[in-house]
C-alpha cells in the first residue's frame, strides 16, 4: 500500500512539509509506503475549462507537475493534500493543480482514501480544509479525520513541531488512515468489493 502526500507550499522544508513528514513517519511505522511531493516555486497553470482533457486522462497543459502527480496517483491507495494558509483559504497553487488533476483524472481518486491538512500561523485553517475536501468528496473519496481538525500551527519553518496538539493530530490522522487502508485491503482479499455506482444524473437549475 502506498500514500502520496502533496505539499502545496513553495517551501519544501516549511511547516506544511513538517506536518506531512509527521504523517508519513507514522504511516511508515504501520508498514505503509509514502512519498511526499512538493509543488515547488515554478509557475503553475490554472484550469481554463477547455475540455481538452476529456477522454485523455491528463491535462492538456504539460509544463508543470499536474500530470506528473496524476500519473503517480494511479498507483497510490491513499492521498494527503497539505496546504499553508495565507488568506484564510488553501494555497492557490495547490488548488490549481487539484482542479486540473481531479477534472482530468477523477477516476484515479474515486473511492480511494484521502485527507486534507492545513497549517497556519493563526486562523483560516478550517476554511482551507473545506477548499481541499470539496475535491475529495465530489470524487467519492473516503475522507479521514483525526482527534481534532487536521491542522497545525506555526509561522517560522519547523515551528509547528512546538504545537503538541497539532503534531498529535497528524499522528492520529496517520493511524486512522493506516487502519482504513488495511481495512480496504482486507476487504478486497475477502472479495468485498467497492460499490458500483450508477452513471451520474446531470441536472441544471434552469431546467
Amino acid at each position: 500500500m502506498k500514500v502520496l502526500l502533496f505539499n502545496g507550499s513553495i517551501h519544501q522544508n516549511g511547516n506544511t512539509a513538517t506536518a506531512l513528514a509527521e504523517i508519513a513517519k507514522r504511516l511508515n511505522s504501520e508498514g505503509i509506503e509514502t512519498e511526499i511531493l512538493s509543488v515547488g516555486a515554478k509557475p503553475i497553470r490554472d484550469c481554463i475549462a477547455c475540455g481538452g482533457c476529456v477522454g485523455k486522462g491528463k491535462c492538456v497543459f504539460d509544463d508543470d507537475v499536474a500530470n506528473e502527480w496524476l500519473e503517480k496517483a494511479k498507483n497510490a491507495d491513499g492521498f494527503v493534500f497539505g496546504s499553508p494558509v495565507y488568506y484564510a483559504h488553501a494555497s492557490g497553487r495547490l488548488l490549481s493543480i487539484m482542479d486540473r488533476m481531479f477534472y482530468a483524472g477523477k477516476s484515479v481518486f474515486k473511492q480511494k482514501v484521502g485527507a486534507s491538512v492545513a497549517v497556519a500561523r493563526r486562523a483560516g485553517t478550517t476554511s482551507a480544509l473545506d477548499d481541499i475536501n470539496k475535491h475529495l468528496l465530489i470524487s467519492g473519496m473516503f475522507v479521514v479525520g483525526s482527534s481534532y481538525w487536521n491542522v497545525a500551527f506555526g509561522r517560522s519553518a519547523g515551528e509547528c513541531t512546538g504545537d503538541g496538539e497539532g503534531m498529535q493530530t497528524m499522528q492520529n490522522l496517520a493511524k486512522n488512515m493506516a487502519w482504513a487502508l488495511k481495512c480496504f485491503d482486507l476487504g478486497k482479499k475477502s472479495n468485498i468489493m467497492l460499490p458500483e455506482l450508477p452513471e451520474s444524473i446531470k441536472t441544471h437549475f434552469i431546467r
